[in-house]
């Protein structure tokens, strides 16, 4: 289903608001676009608010192209509002799909083209972090590389035609499994029912929870250089972190860009060896330890200074890197399996198939045959993408996991 179109949607808030950011995180993530008012530095905008709420200081305040407004809403109000789909046709599906990203998008049109009835449901915009990323520059068959909102959009568009149906705006809160049935259960109270389940919830890059953070996300600030980096190329740019992802992709960005500052909040690396070797002797990279962000700010919706502070001299300083990127950890979207039997690694990151009985061991359930490749630990509850121990956090590699997922679906089915 095609969201509403809404134009002219302005949020009335102020940068200390957790519900403005709440709002506002709500709007960025289905991609619709809106105007912020910050009623601590608009007089004008704060008389408005005023004027609406009968002489109330009430934020956020949202008004609408139609001249309607919600004050506080939650995030199901919005949705309502926006017209997006949070209620699915039926209770039971052949095969329900957590997560609308590429892998879980690819999965449900290769299994609707399958004739196997699938529902796709999705927290927030369809195409997940493929969605908000600028460019995809490294996905196969686009010389010219694509919109990363133009690629989810097509994929949407594409699953639809196949008869997928879709769920957005409506959080999946738990999962259980009784028999040969997994349960769906749903923030809004409701439950569904299938005889396959794919969790392709995707991971989250950890944020620095800074001031200007949230306002220059893929707009200055990125947290995949593989994605990013090459916008960059003979520019300046930062990376925030002192692992081996920070180390690594640093390296990595030095093929593209002219200078990489490292922000490191530690007094060393803790990065390998080799890695750390590497980042310390490369000449574009200049590596500045106990120094963590404290502020970023910009212009014309672009990340413009970095304020930073020596978290043992207290001295602050504002560098201007062109971009910045970090890597501060990756934490798999994995709440919803809390209650559940499936087996996660250390990290929370799915484990399956051969991954599960390698050392030997049975797994309850599987006593006449192993796991699936993406089969989980519990018979017919499959993973790909992101929130699998192993993938490569790659949009290419997703769509592939999710194609294979499929096939993989299509066969369970025949035995139950």
């Amino acid at each position: 289903m095609e969201k509403t179109e809404q134009k002219g949607i302005t949020v009335y808030g102020a940068y200390w608001c957790p519900d403005c950011r709440t709002n506002k995180q709500f709007l960025g993530e289905h991609q619709i676009p809106y105007h912020w008012v910050d009623i601590e530095q608009d007089a004008a905008g704060e008389q408005f608010v005023l004027e609406k709420n009968q002489g109330k200081r009430i934020i956020p305040t949202i008004v609408f192209a139609d001249g309607s407004f919600l004050v506080e809403p939650s995030n199901a109000q919005l949705a309502a509002k926006l017209g997006l789909k949070t209620t699915a046709a039926h209770r039971y599906y052949d095969l329900i799909v957590v997560g609308g990203g590429p892998a879980g998008l690819t999965t449900a049109l290769y299994a609707a083209r399958e004739g196997i009835d699938t529902l796709v449901i999705e927290r927030a915009a369809l195409g997940g972090q493929a969605a908000a990323t600028e460019r995809l520059e490294n996905f196969p068959g686009f010389a010219d590389g694509v919109e990363g909102a133009v690629f989810a959009d097509q994929l949407r568009k594409q699953a639809e035609r196949f008869g997928v149906e879709m769920l957005q705006a409506q959080e999946v809160v738990r999962l259980h499994t009784h028999d040969n049935y997994h349960c769906v259960a749903t923030a809004d109270g409701s439950e569904y029912t299938a005889q396959a389940i794919l969790v392709a919830t995707g991971s989250h890059y950890l944020r620095l929870n800074v001031p200007g953070e949230e306002d220059f996300i893929g707009a200055g600030i990125h947290f995949c250089a593989t994605c990013d980096g090459p916008f960059y190329k003979g520019q300046p740019v930062a990376v925030v972190g002192g692992g081996n992802s920070a180390a690594e992709e640093s390296l990595f960005l030095v093929k593209f860009v002219e200078k990489v500052t490292l922000l490191v909040r530690s007094s060393a690396l803790r990065a390998s060896q080799v890695i750390r070797e590497k980042a310390l002797s490369h000449p574009q990279i200049e590596i500045r330890f106990n120094t963590q962000v404290v502020r970023f700010s910009g212009s014309g919706g672009k990340l413009k200074a970095v304020e930073i502070r020596n978290n043992q001299t207290g001295a602050q300083e504002t560098i201007h890197p062109a971009g910045v990127f970090v890597f501060i950890g990756l934490t798999p979207n994995t709440a919803i399996l809390e209650k559940s039997n499936v087996q996660r690694n250390p990290w929370g990151f799915i484990v399956t198939g051969h991954d599960l009985v390698h050392d030997g061991q049975q797994i309850e359930g599987f006593s006449k045959r192993e796991p699936m490749f993406l089969e989980t630990s519990v018979p017919g509850l499959f993973a790909a993408g992101d929130v699998r121990q192993g993938s490569t956090k790659q949009v290419a590699s997703a769509v592939g996991e999710g194609a294979t997922a499929a096939l993989l679906i299509r066969e369970y089915l025949k035995t139950v």
